[in-house]
């Protein structure tokens, strides 16, 4: 036999590998006895192919791992080590709680690996808290804390797990690994545990994330299911937190789902940490918030971990930080956000399926209603075999058939004796005698006989007759028998299982806006340097490693390039500036000359979209170009200034204004408007500018609880540069503060409005400590303090808050003795006049009041604000102007170089 012939397989062999190795080989995977070589009668022509035995040896471990270990079945939701614990549990289940190490041990007769993997998995499914009832130390999923050693804690079934788990005359057998046992090949789990307790694996080649679901929502859709109504599922996690659910996709591969922290503000330097997000807990977010904090990403003075039953982490933060901008850099740059790819894998008929939650749910709610069904079945024979032998024995002690059992020696001539005594009665009975039911007669025991009542039997059998006329109807009817099956599982287990996620779309947290800026940028004008190095330069601003730098040249350029140690972007720098490429509202109004003699020009522009280290002509790009005024305007502010010119010829008018007000804002490649053709002297600054820009409008979008300029949402109004917002809480705490698009909103939020400072707040209060309503009408004198206009008092709080100018309000009195006081109508105006924040306010009324309803206001005349419009271009001024940008970043005076 040649090399050749011997490293090749049989053909017969060749082909059972090739469809082995097919998707379609899973029908035939065997994980036991395993054979990897042939033999035949002679010793000496043993083959052993070493080709094949690699390949059967990796295709039957990884058919093992998905099969046996790291997928769950879509019949009963669980993985194989998870079933055995839960048959385990049963076995041993007397009522009383187990040790731990018991049913581990127990278990190990049916799962063939160590008992440290069995008891991590048991902890995992007793942390669900769904279908075992725990006893002792099982450990924390919030802070991380590992369980008690499996000798010192206990547990057993829950009645839930009772109730859904087990139906052994419905239970398909197989034989455990050592074919010593008989074990469940699925369980009959009658509810959708899978998608409850959410399930992760990792096998050979593939992998499974099925994530909780929660409990009253699974049931509701599966009634819905049953109906044929629509539903939609998402995620519910028992850390609870609040989860971004848009682009989960059903559950399925490519899915994603944003989750994060829940995080308020307690009080000006102290956030507090109340819910985590899923898959991690108190010890690794405090980790990851820490390292944020040593790579600068974040400024925080300490951290407390008060958890114990409720998560409460405290983040105190230095004197002057944002407590909403670090809210939002925790999210950015910290575990308080996450993001989970959901992957639906589940394993059907020893196959794996990839398949979506919804699906997932229709197969465990029809298999919940075949199971359901098939125990009606069961119970129906069972049901006509005790009506069948108790009519055979009514039949029996009333024919006084055992009279003349003496005469018959045998059993065979007493059995003959008895099918031909119970002859005319077959047409009674539902199937026909058999020789069982021939037995149990004859060992009916003469007492029995002698005190045999007839009506008692009567009662009996029509007894069971109505309850085969019940589950004949439930058979007939076993999809409404399903769904009350479902709602009273509902009823018995679902209060205290309600959603503990929030649902909320997120918005897109720019890291750059929310990065603490711990590093200071320094440049050095005139040879043409920035970076961070520069420390013996002239200082720009606090920066981050990640943030753009903007800078404009005298020669009419600009480069905007990423923060650097040290960069040279070109020799005699005008201005410098971090840039923010979403700034809409910072305008830099310039004049330059064209060229080493040409005229001069104005121009007005916004920088947005650029690209990183492209050097950018502000003017047309022609020899000896040069900047003669230049300024940047956050607010788009427009100065005035005054152009002097040279003396030159018979030029008569050598000194006017020009206001930049008087042009539009164009695009920074335009050329601009002429200012003169002469050469300019000198340029002065003759009136400081006011912004020409509209006021912003401002947006509140409720769905992400964030103020926004895109139109989301409900519009609040149009702000100037110095307006406010109104925030008033249920708690009764009111500010005002400038509106910021990262600012955060407690959830106890009433009123969120344009404040106008002349605009009186009326509200009615009850006052804890005097047991009476007060009504208060103030105005907020420091709008920079938050403050509370109700009492301290633990039972005062807020009934209603109007902040029109004249509110109405009803007051419904409570029925005293049988009789109902009127209804009356409150008028804040008139009632009570303006006064100071901390007044107590004046009573509402002495008696009983059920509620306070806030009517329609009166008719207020609101004096109308008036909006500047932006201005027009004017084109082609005959005018012209000449001045250098100073390092504060405005404008400077100089006379023109002359070279």
């Amino acid at each position: 036999m040649n090399e050749d012939e011997e490293n090749k397989l049989p053909d017969e062999n060749e082909e059972s590998l090739n469809q082995s190795s097919s998707d379609e080989g899973f029908d035939d995977i065997q994980t036991s006895g395993h054979h990897f070589y042939e033999t035949n009668d002679n010793p000496e022509d043993t083959i052993t192919k070493v080709t094949g035995m690699f390949k059967d040896w990796f295709l039957d471990y990884a058919s093992y791992v998905i099969l046996e270990r790291a997928v769950p079945a879509i019949e009963d939701g669980f993985k194989p080590v998870q079933r055995r614990i839960m048959h385990s549990m049963k076995e041993l289940d007397d009522g009383r709680y187990n040790k731990v190490a018991n049913i581990v041990g127990h278990t190990m007769q049916y799962h063939p690996h160590g008992d440290a993997s069995i008891g991590d998995a048991m902890v995992q499914i007793g942390q669900k808290e769904l279908i075992i009832d725990m006893q002792g130390n099982w450990g924390n999923i919030l802070t991380g804390d590992s369980a008690a050693a499996s000798r010192y804690i206990e547990a057993r079934i829950s009645k839930f797990g009772h109730d859904v788990l087990y139906s052994p005359k419905i239970t398909e057998w197989g034989v455990s690994y050592d074919g010593r046992r008989a074990e469940p090949v699925n369980l009959p789990v009658k509810f959708p545990l899978l998608l409850a307790q959410g399930a992760e694996g990792i096998a050979v080649g593939l992998s499974t994330k099925v994530l909780p679901h929660n409990f009253n929502e699974l049931i509701d859709s599966s009634i819905k299911i049953l109906k044929g109504k629509p539903f939609t599922l998402y995620p519910d996690f028992p850390t609870a937190g609040i989860a971004d659910v848009s682009n989960y996709n059903d559950g399925l591969r490519g899915g994603r789902v944003r989750v994060r922290a829940k995080i308020s503000q307690l009080d000006k330097q102290t956030l507090v940490v109340t819910q985590i997000p899923f898959s991690t807990n108190t010890g690794t977010l405090i980790d990851s918030i820490l390292k944020a904090n040593d790579k600068g990403k974040i400024k925080i003075k300490k951290i407390e971990d008060n958890t114990a039953a409720e998560v409460e982490i405290l983040i105190h933060l230095f004197p002057g930080v944002s407590p909403d901008k670090t809210i939002d850099a925790l999210f950015a740059f910290t575990a308080c956000e996450s993001s989970i790819a959901p992957l639906g894998c589940v394993i059907e008929n020893h196959k794996p399926l990839f398949i979506g939650v919804s699906e997932m749910l229709k197969i465990s709610t029809h298999r919940t209603v075949a199971l359901l069904k098939s125990e009606l079945e069961i119970q129906l024979a069972e049901l006509q075999n005790k009506w069948h032998f108790s009519t055979l024995e009514k039949i029996f002690i009333r024919e006084e058939m055992y009279i003349d059992f003496k005469l018959y020696s045998d059993r065979e001539t007493l059995y003959e004796y008895l099918y031909k005594s119970f002859e005319p009665y077959l047409n009674l009975l539902v199937r026909e005698i058999n020789d069982d039911d021939l037995q149990k007669l004859t060992q009916i025991p003469m007492i029995r006989i002698t005190r045999f009542d007839s009506d008692k039997a009567d009662d009996a059998i029509a007894k069971l007759e109505a309850e085969m006329e019940q589950v004949r109807h439930d058979l007939e009817h076993i999809i409404d028998f399903s769904i009350a099956f479902f709602a009273k599982l509902k009823e018995k287990y679902g209060k205290g299982r309600e959603r503990q996620t929030e649902l909320r779309i997120f918005d897109d947290i720019e890291a750059t806006k929310v990065i603490l800026r711990n590093t200071k940028l320094y440049v050095n004008r005139e040879e043409g340097f920035f970076g961070t190095g520069l420390k013996k330069d002239d200082y720009v601003a606090d920066c981050s490693e990640i943030d753009d730098v903007i800078v404009f040249l005298r020669d009419g350029s600009m480069m905007i390039s990423k923060v650097d140690d040290k960069k040279f972007v070109g020799k005699d720098i005008i201005h410098i500036a971090i840039f923010d490429k979403q700034d809409k509202r910072t305008i830099y109004n310039m004049i330059y000359r064209d060229g080493k003699s040409g005229p001069s020009y104005i121009k007005r522009f916004n920088v947005s979209g650029v690209t990183r280290d492209k050097i950018y002509p502000l003017s047309q790009d022609k020899a000896g170009s040069q900047v003669l005024y230049f300024s940047h305007n956050p607010n788009g502010e427009a100065e005035v200034i005054t152009i002097l010119l040279r003396q030159v010829g018979t030029v008569k008018k050598l000194k006017f204004d020009i206001d930049f007000a008087d042009l539009a804002i164009k695009g920074r490649g335009s050329k601009g408007n002429l200012v003169t053709k002469y050469p300019i002297k000198k340029i002065e600054l003759k009136e400081k500018g006011i912004s020409t820009l509209k006021p912003r409008r401002i947006w509140f979008d409720d769905t992400v609880q964030k103020l926004n300029v895109d139109g989301r949402g409900e519009l609040l109004g149009e702000f100037k540069p110095n307006d406010r917002l109104l925030i008033i809480q249920q708690s009764g705490k009111v500010k005002t503060i400038i509106p910021e698009l990262t600012t955060h909103f407690d959830d106890d939020m009433i009123v969120l409005e344009k404040w106008s400072p002349k605009k009186p707040i009326s509200a009615i209060y009850f006052e804890g400590e005097k047991e009476k309503y007060f009504v208060k009408r103030f105005l907020i004198d420091n709008e920079n303090k938050e403050e509370f206009f109700i009492t301290e008092h633990p039972k005062s709080q807020v009934e209603i808050v109007a902040t029109d100018y004249k509110p109405v309000a009803e007051v419904v009195f409570s029925k005293i003795k049988g009789i109902q006081k009127e209804n009356q109508t409150i008028d804040f105006d008139s009632f009570i006049a303006v006064k100071g924040i901390k007044a107590l306010g004046n009573q509402l009324t002495a008696d009983k009041i059920k509620q306070i309803n806030l009517l329609e206001s009166l008719p207020f005349d609101i004096p109308e604000e008036v909006i500047p419009e932006e201005k027009e271009v004017i084109d082609e001024i005959e005018v012209n102007p000449n001045i250098k940008l100073g390092e504060d970043g405005q404008i400077n005076l100089f006379e023109e170089d002359d070279n």
